[in-house]
């Protein structure tokens, strides 16, 4: 109130103002009319869609006519000349559903005509289908929003006319007919809308050049309302429609529930982006900051530019400069040594230099006078008679060592360009893995620009109740999810995290860093922790250890089987059998509590090779009575499942698991333990994958194998290392102090996982070659 006066709103028309940028067709750049909708939910207006599939090569689409006088339709005749529509055949509900379900095509017709619409937000080609506009409805909505927009604005001011009065006393329009389709002055609409008829109940509109129909009808049903929503096609549906077996399985919906359920979201949406207009601003400012900041680092830039333009047309004048004196010099002195020997030609002319001295000296008399003159006159003589005889220039007057080779600056300046970022890293999922720590490691594409260094970023997706594996994940997500840690300059190309949670999944992404500034992540690879605390032991190898069958390397982490003196012996002396040597050997660690994991590989070639844990007193009997044997199976307690221990309710004091010759052994009796103890994060690989037998089946043998030992519960899990995968589980007696064990049969070959931890370490550290309790895990 001002001066008891109240000022008129204008927020209406200020909002109305602001609509004008989203009211625009992409194709004219100018408000839109008669819009419809694309399949991309893109609206157009109907005319320049149509003027772009013309322009396209499509035949130009059968367009709703709009006649220039309504006087020319029948709707629009005068009463007195009024005639009764001729009616039309009728048509059984049953026959337009089935025309509409299989329209049937005649034969030896080609395949439709798919009509694509370039579609200028998408930035793509649009499918329109068989019918092209004709299937792509009117948008009401937008038509009444640009309607209400035009009166608010004043741009719709100019007037519009009576399609009726005969000029040139025309008037100007006061109403419109819906129905009629047309616009009408007090006298006219009285006339052409008489009491007692029915056009007096037609529908009266305010005066437009844009008359719009009352109800979406659909395009492929006359006069079949939309009534439905297609969720999975989200596009509106007749009752026909929805019949069609396209829709067969897809979520179809009320279009009143529709309306209710998109309404809410967008009032729900408008409402948070209300509630955060600081945010907004605030965003507009930084903004708004950054292009004041894009104009001044642009004239930077460019300045920039025209100096380094400039260093090198000054650095080409001066090797111009260097490289014209160095021929300048050049040309002087061959031209001094051709001069040079110009001269000397011409003084072996007649009459001339040279000739015309001899010929003096010949006229001597005095012998000994000539004798002491015509010596040196005799060597000049006989080197002008070699020179002309052997005749060459002196200098080189074509300069062809002066030519200069710019193939390489040409091409150089050719390709001169910006400074780019580096493209995305390539990570090498072979060579990472997730053990103590968790280790990346990447290298960039050949035709990428050079990195200073790489920023490493990763977030835990938490734990995965379907499983995980590297390159992708499989089941449902842990709701928890925590945001990007990252390890800014990296130099190198790889990089260890540490502090990692246990069983846990995590994604990880790497991108390069150079004067240009970051470039495009790497594509995310997913690790998995391993299950439990990881624990680092070596091979003992002073504990019952066959030298002349076995042989562990230096840092006591590989071993290998070797035909030593006594199997080569054995075997000289057996012709028809295959005589096997079983060895045993022992990590240097005893589990007394706790949970513990570890990984190893496995040669392929191998031929037979144990791998689990064992009772220590269990292992002290076996290293003090080593036999050799014919089979695997010989000893009953041997921790193999036999057949025999089926029947034992306690734990055996064995677990072991088989692998050889490319092949791991899945016993068949323990696959019921794993849904009995709860295992519930992954299934395993135990479903016939694999060739089965009656007591187990076979699986390719993965690069690395992980063993969990649960000493509490006296559970042993084996897992595929390289994606976390449980293979098997077994029970074994854990009364006792436990250590890893390791059985080969025959040539084979094993390699303990290294930590992460020490894989920088200058020199492995020595030790201590006893058996002992581990309580911790090393990864902390």
């Amino acid at each position: 109130m001002i001066g008891g006066k109240s000022l008129p709103l204008c927020r209406p028309q200020s909002n109305m103002k602001s609509l004008e940028h989203e009211l625009h067709c992409p194709v004219c750049k100018d408000v839109v009319k008669q819009p419809v909708v694309l399949p991309c939910q893109h609206s157009v207006c109907l005319m320049c869609a149509s003027e772009v599939l013309v322009a396209n090569g499509y035949p130009a689409p059968d367009l709703p006519p709009e006649p220039n006088s309504p006087a020319s339709t029948p709707n629009t005749r005068s009463p007195r000349q009024a005639r009764r529509p001729t009616p039309k055949a009728e048509q059984r509900p049953i026959d337009r559903v089935l025309r509409s379900v299989y329209a049937g095509r005649r034969r030896k017709e080609g395949p439709p005509l798919v009509m694509m619409f370039p579609c200028g937000p998408c930035g793509r080609n649009v499918e329109l289908g068989e019918k092209g506009l004709t299937d792509c409805l009117r948008n009401l909505t937008l038509e009444r929003i640009v309607e209400r927009y035009r009166h608010t604005v004043s741009l719709g001011s100019v007037a519009v006319l009576c399609q009726f009065c005969k000029p040139p006393q025309t008037l100007e329009a006061t109403k419109g007919c819906g129905d009629c389709k047309a616009n009408f002055c007090n006298e006219c609409f009285k006339l052409y809308h008489p009491w007692g008829t029915p056009r007096a109940q037609h529908e009266h509109i305010l005066p437009t050049l844009n008359f719009r129909p009352k109800v979406l009808t659909c395009p492929d049903h006359d006069q079949e309302k939309l009534q439905f929503y297609c969720r999975t096609c989200q596009r509106l549906l007749c009752p026909l429609c929805k019949l069609r077996r396209i829709h067969t399985g897809h979520k179809i919906l009320p279009v009143t529930q529709a309306y209710q359920a998109l309404k809410e979201k967008i009032t729900k949406e408008m409402n948070y982006i209300l509630a955060n207009q600081d945010t907004v601003l605030g965003q507009i400012t930084q903004l708004e900051s950054a292009i004041t900041q894009t104009e001044v680092n642009s004239v930077s830039a460019r300045e920039q530019l025209a100096q380094s333009i400039r260093d090198l047309t000054a650095a080409l004048a001066e090797r111009h400069a260097s490289l014209t004196l160095a021929l300048e010099g050049a040309r002087h002195k061959r031209g001094e040594a051709l001069a040079a020997q110009v001269s000397e030609r011409r003084s072996l002319m007649e009459h001339a230099g040279l000739m015309a001295f001899a010929q003096e000296l010949l006229k001597e008399s005095d012998q000994p006078c000539f004798v002491q003159a015509a010596r040196q006159t005799h060597n000049r003589l006989s080197k002008g008679i070699e020179n002309l005889q052997h005749f060459s220039l002196a200098a080189d007057p074509s300069f062809r060592h002066f030519q200069l080779d710019v193939s390489k600056e040409l091409k150089l300046l050719t390709e001169l360009n910006f400074i780019q970022a580096p493209l995305a890293p390539v990570i090498e999922t072979q060579r990472s893995l997730a053990y103590d720590q968790l280790f990346l490691c990447w290298r960039l594409p050949p035709e990428s620009s050079p990195a200073w260094h790489f920023s490493v970023e990763y977030r835990r997706r938490g734990v995965v109740p379907g499983g995980a594996s590297r390159g992708g994940m499989r089941g449902g997500l842990s709701s928890a999810r925590w945001g990007w840690q990252r390890l800014e300059e990296m130099s190198g190309s790889s990089a260890v995290i540490d502090r990692l949670e246990m069983d846990s999944v995590y994604v990880l992404r790497v991108r390069g860093c150079n004067k240009a500034g970051y470039g495009e992540y790497s594509e995310e690879v997913y690790l998995h922790t391993p299950p439990a605390p990881v624990l680092n032991f070596y091979l003992d190898s002073r504990w019952g250890l066959h030298a002349d069958r076995l042989v562990v390397s230096k840092e006591q982490r590989c071993a290998r089987s070797v035909p030593g003196l006594s199997l080569l012996q054995a075997a000289d002396h057996a012709l028809t059998s295959c005589h096997l040597t079983s060895d045993l050997l022992v990590g240097d660690v005893a589990i007394t509590q706790g949970r513990h994991y570890w990984a190893c590989s496995v040669e392929p070639g191998s031929y037979l090779v144990k791998v689990g844990v064992g009772l220590e007193s269990k292992l002290q009997e076996w290293f003090h009575l080593p036999q050799d044997m014919a089979s695997p199976r010989y000893d009953p307690d041997s921790g193999h499942d036999s057949g025999a221990e089926d029947a034992q309710d306690s734990a055996p004091p064995f677990c072991f698991l088989t692998m050889g010759m490319g092949k791991i052994y899945l016993p068949q009796q323990n696959y019921h333990h794993q849904g009995s103890h709860g295992n519930n994060n992954r299934d395993p690989i135990t479903n016939g994958n694999g060739p089965s037998t009656p007591t187990g089946l076979t699986y390719p043998l993965p690069p690395r194998l992980g063993v969990c030992l649960d000493f509490e519960k006296g559970r042993l899990t084996f897992y595929d290392a390289h994606s976390l995968r449980p293979l098997w589980e077994g029970h074994v007696d854990c009364s006792g102090p436990v250590c890893p064990a390791f059985c080969f049969i025959g040539g084979g070959s094993l390699q303990l996982q290294e930590l992460v931890a020490n894989r920088n370490a200058d020199q492995t550290p020595v030790r201590r070659v006893t058996i002992q309790t581990r309580l911790s895990s090393l990864n902390n």
